[in-house]
């Protein structure tokens, strides 16, 4: 009897223990959750009405609509300002006149030139890219005239100065003639050595400003007849500071770093005799866009060997080169006048290719020079001598 009503209480007490467990688990739970949605308690002596943390929470919301709404009307206005800026660049290209009101930005500076490294190789003349073909192509380019400095009809007889194997072109249609007979004709010579200066000299009597540059000279500048002579050559790179600050003078420099230091913006004829530094000199004249300043280039090249700082094998030289040449074409320069000595040895890149000499004399017109320019003569004879 007492047994039976022990268990009949634990049994009661067991059951009450587990209906407590689970009231108590709910009440946790709804306190957690219940808590985290329930509004943030109103500030301290301030009373509060029945709906303002509603009322405060909406109006929390609408600001922030307010804000982002504001924040997409200045992202168009400033999408709508980029577009009116390239809308009026594309009118102005198109050559349509815009409204003669001024416009409200300052208008879009063109872009500066951007330097080259390098020259853009040509394709290679066959699949193969074998040497006679690479010289094949080289030597047809070289050999072929692309202009002509021959009379026209109604026009002076005499239309080619020729000099041994150097020539200028003195047609009319181009503006050398016209420079010489102006007076503000300029003839740079560049040679190592060189004994025959006939056409320098003919030019000087025509009235042009020659100055030959040989680094071979004793004297920095010297004035000869009516030529001025310098102690100095062409280069594809300006010498080392620190070398040319333990000498008195730098013998070599860059065309550029001439020009700019003689006070010349322009020269009518550009002569070189370089003795196979002229692929280098070529390539530098190319890539700081100095064949610009230049009417009339004469250059003799030497096909021998590759020539100096010039790697690769045959096929490889020799699409250089033609590479090279090229460029002068894109940069307006045509072919008047060939010359092969017929006394110097047939050797192309040390073998003897489709009968080729080692030499050619080459001259090019710049197309663009078909009109005198502005005289720029304005350095004194005796500013040579403070250089």
């Amino acid at each position: 009897m007492d047994m039976g009503r022990e268990r009949l209480t634990l049994g009661l007490l067991l059951r009450l223990g587990i209906v407590l467990t689970t009231v108590f688990v709910c009440i946790h739970v709804y306190l957690e959750t219940g808590w985290q949605d329930a509004p943030a308690p109103p500030a301290l002596g301030r009373p509060t009405q029945p709906n303002e943390n509603f009322g405060r929470h909406t109006r929390t919301k609408r600001l922030s609509a307010e804000a982002e709404e504001q924040d997409k009307s200045v992202k168009r206005r400033v999408s709508y300002v980029r577009t009116l800026k390239k809308d009026g660049l594309a009118r102005r290209m198109d050559g349509v006149r815009e409204d003669p009101s001024p416009p409200c930005c300052p208008p879009i500076r063109p872009h500066k030139k951007t330097p080259r490294w390098h020259i853009d190789l040509e394709p290679w003349a066959s699949e193969g890219q074998s040497l006679e073909e690479e010289a094949k192509r080289f030597l047809g380019y070289i050999t072929t005239p692309q202009v002509s400095c021959a009379s026209l009809p109604g026009e002076e007889a005499a239309q080619e100065a020729s000099s041994g194997d150097w020539a200028v072109c003195l047609n009319p249609k181009y503006s050398l003639i016209h420079r010489i007979q102006s007076k503000h004709c300029r003839v740079y010579s560049f040679g190592l050595g060189v004994d025959d200066r006939s056409l320098e000299r003919s030019l000087a009597g025509s009235g042009c400003e020659v100055h030959c540059f040989d680094p071979s000279l004793k004297q920095p500048h010297l004035q000869q007849a009516d030529m001025w002579l310098h102690r100095l050559s062409v280069d594809w790179r300006d010498p080392n500071p620190a070398i040319v600050a333990q000498r008195q003078y730098a013998t070599t420099k860059k065309l550029g770093t001439i020009l700019n230091d003689f006070g010349h913006r322009e020269v009518d004829v550009l002569k070189a005799d370089m003795e196979s530094a002229e692929w280098k000199i070529l390539e530098n004249l190319i890539l700081e866009g100095v064949l610009d300043s230049v009417g009339q280039l004469l250059l003799e090249v030497h096909l021998h060997w590759a020539g100096f700082e010039v790697g690769g094998d045959d096929p490889s030289v020799v699409r250089y080169w033609f590479s090279l040449l090229k460029e002068l074409e894109k940069a307006d320069f045509r072919l008047f006048h060939v010359y092969n000595d017929p006394v110097k040895p047939h050797l192309f890149l040390h073998k003897n290719v489709l009968n080729a000499s080692s030499a050619y004399t080459l001259s090019w017109v710049n197309t663009r020079w078909k009109s005198p320019r502005v005289p720029d003569r304005n350095k004194k004879i005796t500013d040579y001598n403070n250089l």
